[in-house]
């Protein structure tokens, strides 16, 4: 068994479901430790996180993740142990396999072949690593990129072992993220019976036409890196459930995906103009639950385009498509991030899993980084 494969199936033995680490922290610093890396805990509020160098000079190369995994559902409808993982047909399975327990394992063994070859290598290496990306993402990476602003601390390039790639490994590299702006407006009516509307005053009906413009705007157009800012209406709520009363308040939830060409402030200013111009009694609490980032590209995304092409003969293409993802804290002390990780089809599904093939190529991936980055010239 490969040393790539055998860490993952340690990891994925943990069941560390979110906010949980289950241990999983304490098998990698193992092997960081022996490795000569200093650990910290910077554990907050029950999540655990770990801050992990090797070396104090410039330029520092940091690898981040997380160790918890989203909830398996049904356990009956896996074919097999999210828990026990499983090779089938070529295919690695358990909840982790590709987001993101196989991507900690390549990190690691990446690392001991890098320095085992370089060992007096340029610069520094640390991972940062912890149990709070697939639920409130606060105690999280947050924690310890605050921890690390306040003693000035910071990344030269960071990679976030996110599972990027689409069709082939290797096809994507996310070089940024849109940013989410949340929004719960409500709408004040006036209660009533449906029989008798004049004496009543219908939110629903009030804030209609002042939704269909929401959803009509054209927020703005992208630009190089980004497509244009979406606006989308996730839940609307009134009434009491009976039919015959006019509810006397709408509650409407709704979300912007936003690029660097748009700010929070000024997407919120638009939305407070147009149902001000409606005439509605309202109130909107507003929530930025993450910020865009944007690496353009640099020496970052060079070598680990390089580095993919090198390890799987795959052109990797540039996308700040999907959600959100802890990118969004590391670009605060990071001058160049980018994700790069394994085949995301499987994410969050039943049956989670990952190519055993694809797990070598991971591995000289992540280590051709280091080499491009960190690596002395021979």
């Amino acid at each position: 068994m490969s040393e790539v494969l055998a860490l993952a199936e340690a990891l994925i033995s943990r069941p560390s479901t979110t906010p949980e680490d289950a241990g999983c922290l304490e098998i990698i610093g193992e092997r960081l430790s022996a490795l000569g890396f200093a650990l910290e805990r910077i554990d907050r509020g029950g999540v655990s996180n770990l801050w992990a160098r090797r070396g104090t000079a410039a330029p520092l190369l940091c690898f981040a993740g997380h160790t918890d995994v989203v909830p398996t559902g049904p356990i009956d409808a896996w074919h097999s142990d999210p828990f026990q993982p499983e090779i089938r047909d070529g295919m690695f399975y358990g909840r982790g396999a590709a987001d993101m327990k196989s991507s900690l394992a390549a990190f690691v063994v990446a690392i001991e072949q890098f320095l085992a070859g370089q060992p007096r290598h340029a610069g520094s290496i640390a991972l940062l690593l912890t149990s709070d990306e697939e639920g409130d993402a606060v105690n999280g990476t947050l924690r310890v990129v605050e921890a690390l602003q306040a003693r000035g601390e910071r990344m030269d390039f960071c990679i976030v072992g996110e599972p990027t790639s689409s069709e082939r490994l290797g096809d994507t590299i996310k070089n940024g993220r849109r940013g989410s702006l949340t929004g719960k407006l409500i709408v004040n009516g006036v209660q009533g019976h449906v029989a008798y509307p004049h004496l009543a005053k219908n939110p629903i009906h009030l804030a209609a036409p002042a939704l269909a413009e929401l959803v009509e705007t054209r927020w703005n157009d992208g630009n190089e890196y980004f497509p244009p800012t979406t606006f989308q209406i996730s839940n609307a709520h009134a009434g009491t459930g009976a039919t015959n009363v006019i509810p006397g308040s709408l509650e409407v939830l709704f979300n912007f995906r936003y690029a660097t060409a748009s700010k929070p402030e000024n997407l919120q200013d638009r939305v407070h103009d147009i149902l001000d111009r409606h005439g509605l009694e309202y109130q909107v609490i507003w929530n930025i639950s993450g910020k865009p980032y944007l690496t353009p590209p640099g020496k970052l995304v060079a070598a680990l385009a390089e580095a993919i092409r090198t390890a799987t003969g795959v052109e990797a293409q540039l996308s700040t498509s999907g959600g959100t993802s802890d990118g969004r804290y590391l670009a605060d002390i990071c001058d160049e991030v980018a994700e790069f990780g394994p085949i995301n089809a499987s994410i969050h599904k039943v049956d989670e899993c990952i190519a055993v093939a694809d797990l070598a190529p991971l591995v000289r991936c992540y280590q051709g980084v280091l080499e491009r980055l960190l690596g002395t010239p021979k």
